[in-house]
């Protein structure tokens, strides 16, 4: 049967759907790809390689009526050379009052390339820790939308999203992804009608007249770029993850105007993370919180533990939450690698629509997203490095994002289910990449440690390649099963000429028997013997979207032994009513079933030699003949 076509549908909308619109896929890539405007071109900066950060203490006064922001930052950090002068990441829009260690007044300057340097009042030698504190206070670029002072539902709002190289444009930091500090305080002065949000955990909240101060403590390594900071007129309500000891919080943050229809949103989030939990791992920051901060852009952020959210959809919650482990807790090394972020947060939102709706919809989704990359024939999941610097290369829906979701389908399928997770698994406990940075040969390694197996030819094929296969199934009938031969052909020739893939093909009975079959394809034009202990009437290839591939047929090929197509005839041919099958007197007809072009079949006869066709839509149909000495294909034109 030729595998049905692929069918753009449109996704209605309702309350009571929760499957992932490709519009709302949409809002979650170009808010990440927005967002990353400004960090593509922001170049590392070597001065601030000279030391290890260990504990940053941030302490900022605000109103969020008020476009300004007073700030004190005190940072522990080690030597990991002599060192005579500290460079901190930071605009020179935001004037620095006063820099001191251990109480004593320092000397510095803020140049021209967002620096701050300070003079040490003498080395400090490798391996010393050290500390001090950065007192400033003004109004942060407005053009770079990493600090926002905006309204909703006429109420003032400030929150901040950084991601990464924003940061500078708000504290003095280290924002180059080599670096994350270990361990954080935030606290947070504003008006006592407001609520402030931040990372980690809230371990204090002391009101001092009009104000109120809101201190968080969060105690795992992170990069500049996921510190992040709200204050607005919050309601705030909590859902429970786990019972006892093991409990921890999921803590919503929202507007009183969205207050109902957040409540009624929100609640799934406790689902997803117990089905990421049980997949993967405990939640990297179970310690703490989970948490989600509403605030102005259309998509999502992935603070850690906190998450900032323009809406709460179960596609963004799902996306956003996923980033905790794959973004988070590990995060990409390079721009080549983003695929490490993104597809695995398209993939969990994939998994959240098979473990919560059913595979019915899981095929859907895959479906979709096999359509989209096929759109096109081009490009490799591992950017160029001419790519690092396309912001909307980077962060390709088709291939950052959807192929690499589907990649991680494909290597599930290869490896099952049990390697695939407990590879999974492995990777995120690594001790060299857990709170760190990772690369695709890095995760490429544990799985290959896991299964045992080489991963090289399929990564070379699905990662560092481009295009997709097309495939012809040819199968015959043979003692005790089929036989079935995998020809396949390529988009992209003469960058990958083959693609190495679990073939799954089901087959169907004369009575309704249905047997799932995995051809591990490795060579073109390969021959397989399947047994199968019933009468194959139907071969369906990838009947539920496992693999990225297009144009696919499958045909039904002539045993050598017996009756020849020659010697079967349908007239009139074209026809209008019905055709009269003509045959040897010896044949003996079994069945005649009628398909259209798609594969679909349309009706089935069984023993007679004139078929009624008047029911059949005009034009041209796919006729199987089957005798007692083998089945006849020929095609049937309808006027």
């Amino acid at each position: 049967m030729m595998r049905r076509l692929l069918i753009i549908a449109v996704l209605l909308t309702s309350v009571l759907s929760f499957a992932q619109s490709p519009e709302e896929f949409k809002q979650i890539v170009n808010s990440e790809m927005n967002r990353a405007e400004s960090k593509i071109q922001a170049p590392t900066n070597i001065n601030t390689e000279n030391y290890d950060l260990k504990f940053t203490r941030l302490e900022f006064t605000l109103d969020p009526a008020v476009y300004y922001v007073d700030g004190t930052v005190t940072t522990y950090f080690e030597a990991v050379q002599d060192m005579n002068t500290i460079t901190f990441d930071f605009t020179n829009q935001m004037p620095v009052s006063s820099v001191t260690r251990n109480g004593v007044a320092l000397t510095f300057t803020q140049n021209a390339t967002d620096e701050l340097v300070i003079d040490l009042p003498q080395t400090v030698a490798a391996g010393t820790l050290d500390s001090l504190t950065v007192t400033y206070a003004g109004a942060p670029a407005a053009d770079q939308a990493a600090f926002t002072a905006s309204t909703h539902n006429g109420t003032p709002i400030i929150y901040t999203l950084s991601e990464p190289y924003g940061a500078k444009d708000w504290w003095p930091c280290k924002q180059d992804l080599n670096d994350k500090v270990d361990s954080i305080e935030v606290s947070i002065t504003a008006p006592m009608q407001y609520v402030s949000v931040s990372n980690g955990l809230e371990t204090n909240n002391v009101t001092n007249g009009s104000y109120k101060t809101t201190t968080f403590k969060h105690g795992h390594p992170i990069p500049a770029y996921l510190i992040a900071i709200a204050v607005t007129n919050y309601q705030v309500y909590t859902e429970t993850v786990g019972s006892g000891a093991d409990s921890f919080d999921i803590v919503n943050y929202v507007y009183p105007e969205t207050l109902a229809t957040a409540q009624v949103a929100t609640p799934v989030t406790v689902d997803i993370m117990n089905l990421f939990q049980n997949l993967f791992e405990t939640y990297p920051y179970h310690d703490e919180k989970y948490g989600h901060a509403q605030f102005g852009w259309g998509g999502g952020m992935e603070h850690t533990t906190v998450s900032f959210m323009g809406g709460f959809s179960r596609g963004l919650i799902a996306h956003e939450l996923a980033h905790q482990w794959f973004g988070d807790k590990i995060t990409c090394g390079t721009w080549r690698d983003i695929w490490l972020n993104e597809g695995f947060a398209t993939y969990l939102s994939g998994l959240v629509e098979e473990h919560l709706d059913g595979n019915d919809d899981f095929i859907n989704w895959k479906q979709t997203k096999i359509a989209n990359i096929t759109s096109n024939i081009s490009g490799s999941v591992y950017l160029q490095p001419s790519d690092t610097t396309n912001v909307s290369r980077i962060f390709s829906s088709r291939l950052s994002y959807n192929k690499a979701a589907m990649v991680l389908h494909m290597l599930r399928k290869k490896l099952g289910d049990a390697d695939f997770y407990q590879g999974i698994q492995n990777y995120l406990a690594d001790p060299d990449l857990a709170f760190d940075y990772a690369h695709t040969t890095d995760f490429i390694a544990h799985m290959e440690v896991q299964s045992g197996m080489s991963l090289t030819e399929f990564f070379d094929d699905w990662i560092y390649g481009e295009g997709y296969p097309m495939y012809d199934v040819s199968w015959s009938q043979a003692s005790g099963g089929i036989n079935v031969v995998l020809s396949q052909d390529v988009s992209m020739p003469l960058v990958t000429d083959f693609f190495e893939v679990n073939v799954p093909i089901r087959l169907i009975g004369a009575g309704g028997e249905q047997l799932d079959v995995t051809l591990d394809n490795i060579y073109n034009n390969q021959v397989f013997s399947v047994p199968v202990g019933f009468t194959v009437t139907d071969v369906e290839f990838d009947p539920e979207y496992d693999i990225i591939s297009k144009f696919n047929t499958v045909t039904l090929k002539l045993p050598d032994n017996e009756v020849a197509e020659s010697d079967i005839i349908i007239y009139p041919n074209p026809g209008n009513t019905t055709f009269e099958i003509e045959k040897p007197e010896n044949v003996i007809i079994n069945h005649v079933k009628i398909y259209d072009m798609t594969g679909k079949l349309i009706t089935v006869t069984s023993g007679v030699a004139v078929v009624d066709v008047t029911a059949l839509s005009s034009g041209v149909h796919k006729v199987l003949i089957e005798t007692d000495r083998g089945t006849i294909q020929k095609s049937f034109v309808k006027n």
